[in-house]
């Protein structure tokens, strides 16, 4: 299992990055709470809904508003595991995610890229996902990896399965994976399955982890929820990744987005823990401000660097492993 370096010791003064006090995240966290104590979150799922009011949340059925105590909220972040275990195909892949270790990993979502053969400027294809995944397992200093590219000559209904076969079969490293749906999260498990010999072998050494967002301002949608409750059933880990975008689903000042999107990711976290006491969970974020003048995503901004060393520092706060965009 590789442990990498400390980003930074208290006691020994390592660089570091803190942009928020303690004081300054507790503050936050007030906030969430208030919010998801009064505003409360929008649930699709009646399947969440159901297991959100069994849990002790307050469920209004008409609007599909779900609010949450404070204890209950709390309860859930102390029973989420502070280390992950990224395990690998094989043990040399694995490695651990915990608190003030860095790994790295690749980014996701290609839909274009430039053919290096042809120069052609074209959709990527399940090829690519093969040929990227290979270059991925080859970079010794990233960790894991996420799959980078989408295989656009496959059917939507079915795209995410074509991706984890083409993934699955090309890295030896821990896989992050957005399955889609229900139906494609159980596909995807049993090719996990065949890979490692058996369900219970999986389960011992689960080598992928399901990718899911929710939908900013306040929204756990039905795909995502199921993501959640098949992620925690299974007893493989969720990555839940916060896409607020600063002035446009959110507030436009960052600790208004911070607050937000803290509601939002804490709202699915408490649905995993309900699911199962102790399921794997990571805190993830890849949050940006909007640019009011062309309406795009400022992924490379001086802001979006600042919003995930705050998310981080946050993840800290509650001792949760952390999946933040780099910038």
């Amino acid at each position: 299992m590789k442990r990498p370096i400390k980003s930074g010791k208290l006691q020994s003064g390592g660089f570091s990055l803190n942009v928020l006090t303690e004081d300054e995240l507790y503050e936050i966290h007030l906030g969430t709470l208030e919010i998801l104590k009064t505003t409360g979150v929008y649930v699709e799922s009646e399947e969440a809904r159901e297991i959100f009011k069994i849990g002790g949340a307050s469920v209004n059925e008409k609007t599909k508003v779900v609010t949450f105590p404070n204890y209950l909220v709390e309860e859930c972040i102390n029973s989420t595991p502070d280390t992950f275990h990224a395990y690998g195909r094989i043990p040399e892949s694995d490695v651990a995610l915990e608190a003030n270790r860095v790994t790295f990993t690749n980014f996701g979502e290609g839909i274009m890229f430039v053919d290096p053969y042809t120069g052609e400027h074209r959709e990527t294809t399940k090829k690519d996902v093969e040929m990227a995944s290979r270059l991925i397992d080859y970079l010794e200093n990233i960790e894991t990896y996420e799959r980078c590219m989408l295989s656009h000559d496959k059917h939507h209904s079915v795209q995410a399965l074509h991706n984890a076969e083409a993934s699955l079969t090309n890295t030896t490293k821990h896989h992050w994976l957005g399955p889609v749906d229900r139906y494609q999260c159980g596909k995807i498990l049993e090719m996990c399955w065949a890979i490692a010999g058996g369900e219970d072998k999986f389960r011992q050494r689960p080598f992928l982890t399901f990718v899911t967002c929710p939908i900013s301002p306040l929204k756990l949608s039905s795909h995502h929820c199921e993501i959640i409750i098949e992620a925690a059933m299974n007893g493989i880990g969720v990555n839940c990744i916060g896409m607020a975008m600063s002035g446009g689903s959110s507030p436009i000042h960052i600790a208004g987005t911070l607050v937000q999107q803290n509601a939002e990711v804490l709202a699915s976290l408490v649905l995993s823990q309900l699911v199962k006491k102790g399921a794997a969970f990571i805190y993830g974020s890849s949050t940006c401000p909007l640019d009011l003048k062309q309406a795009t995503a400022t992924v490379g901004s001086p802001e979006t660097a600042l919003i995930n060393a705050a998310v981080s520092r946050l993840a800290r706060y509650y001792s949760l492993p952390v999946f933040a965009a780099g910038g």
